[in-house]
């Protein structure tokens, strides 16, 4: 039998891994070192633009590599403020967007509306952008953006479902980047937060066409019966007729995903391991996950110490008052279910970008101990996950996982260990 402590400290080491493979200066660098930018026309002026949680590690690689005369700007979240040498770094709110954002998407428009013809913009995506920079669309204000945000977190949305909404409220969501930008080429480093990839749910797409129209986010938020609880600016603009699109004319390149750290993830696995990825899908209500995890382990011919892993961006239907986030909930429903796991079980679930909702975790590490340190606490653990209060629940249990902002975002990855 492998020892506790042992097998939580592979666990978090297999965190670290999937961290480590989705790092954004390694990401850009090898996209350089495969693709030499293109020689400006005379006159030409390069434009870098890097918005995300990863904005400032990719903006420091892409500077080694994007020709003079070169102008850089970055927003990235609170959390993660660095000093870029030859780049402006400017801070907004994640995932609730606040006025530091919208001061800095408008610093952001400004500086690519001076891209002429002969200018090149370099434009470096990462997750998290679309909430760093809103940019309401006339008339709606900021507090309108802030309420729709409340509202599709709170109901559950999955992040496409919540990008094509947010898509039609902004002027920089939706290939809006490319608009400003006109009549500049502009190339994009794509950092992916999404599952499948989809380049036009990251960041809600500013470099690509969006994902609907105003119609088809209308007829989702009716089929979630939330049409009555939008600002009633937000739905008097989407009832109104579109102006006509853009070409949505960009060279976008995908430089990083959560199938890249799981992969490195299961290399790490040695030493007599068994390591299997088992989804790059688990999406969808995290109570469903837990079950799904749970029967994955049940259903394996496990012959020695076994490995699982999971990657994906599951969601949760708030009905309580408590604090926690996707993974930390996970996380304590896995170990609720785990008298159903063999006997020395450990499970993680972490968020890549090392955030995990409204709190400090980026996820939680748990074992077949973790309820009864709870109940030892004074806690109960079935009352608190009823409040969406997981952080506390694992707080107790002494099992949250604390990495600090990581400096990238590829969505969540989970690991089960069976000794």
């Amino acid at each position: 039998m492998k020892e506790a402590a042992d097998m939580r400290a592979l666990a978090r080491q297999l965190y670290d891994r999937a961290v480590e493979a989705a790092d954004p200066a390694r990401a850009v660098r090898e996209y350089f070192a495969q693709h030499r930018p293109a020689r400006l026309p005379a006159g030409g002026h390069s434009y870098v633009i890097a918005i995300g949680k990863a904005a400032p590690a990719m903006l420091g690689e892409a500077l080694h590599h994007i020709p003079a005369p070169v102008t850089a700007l970055g927003v990235t979240h609170h959390e993660n403020a660095q000093d870029i040498p030859g780049a402006r770094i400017l801070t907004a709110g994640h995932p609730e967007p606040d006025e530091d954002g919208l001061r800095a998407a408008r610093e952001v428009v400004a500086l690519l509306q001076k891209a002429g013809d002969n200018d090149h913009v370099v434009a470096l995506i990462s997750g998290g952008g679309s909430a760093l920079v809103p940019a309401p669309k006339p008339p709606l204000t900021l507090a309108d953006k802030q309420a729709v945000n409340r509202l599709l977190l709170e109901n559950g949305l999955g992040i496409t479902e919540m990008n094509l909404i947010r898509q039609q409220l902004s002027e920089l969501k939706g290939g809006g980047l490319l608009r400003y930008a006109s009549p500049a080429s502009v190339t994009a480093l794509i950092l992916s937060d999404v599952i499948g990839n989809e380049l036009s749910a990251i960041a809600s797409g500013p470099t690509t066409a969006p994902l609907g129209s105003h119609a088809e986010a209308l007829a989702l938020l009716q089929d979630r019966g939330l049409l009555e609880e939008l600002p009633s600016s937000v739905r008097t603009l989407l009832e109104s007729p579109e102006l006509p699109g853009s070409r949505y004319v960009s060279d976008n390149n995908l430089i990083g995903s959560n199938e890249k750290s799981l992969e490195a993830m299961r290399a790490a696995v040695t030493n007599g391991w068994t390591t299997r990825i088992v989804s790059d899908r688990l999406i969808g209500d995290v109570g469903d996950a837990a079950t799904r995890i749970v029967q994955a382990a049940g259903d394996i011919d496990r012959k020695g110490p076994t490995a699982l892993i999971f990657g994906g961006e599951t969601t949760v239907h708030l009905q309580g008052t408590g604090r926690g986030g996707r993974n930390q909930e996970l996380a304590l429903r896995i170990a609720m279910q785990g008298d159903r796991l063999p006997e020395g079980w450990v499970f993680l679930s972490g968020g890549t970008d090392g955030r995990d909702g409204p709190t400090d975790a980026a996820g939680g590490i748990v074992d077949s101990g973790t309820i009864a340190r709870i109940r030892t606490s004074g806690n109960d653990p079935e009352a608190l996950l009823a409040n969406n209060d997981s952080f506390a629940a694992l707080k107790a249990a002494g099992d949250l996982l604390i990495t600090g902002a990581t400096g990238t975002n590829v969505a969540d990855v989970q690991v089960l260990l069976l000794p």
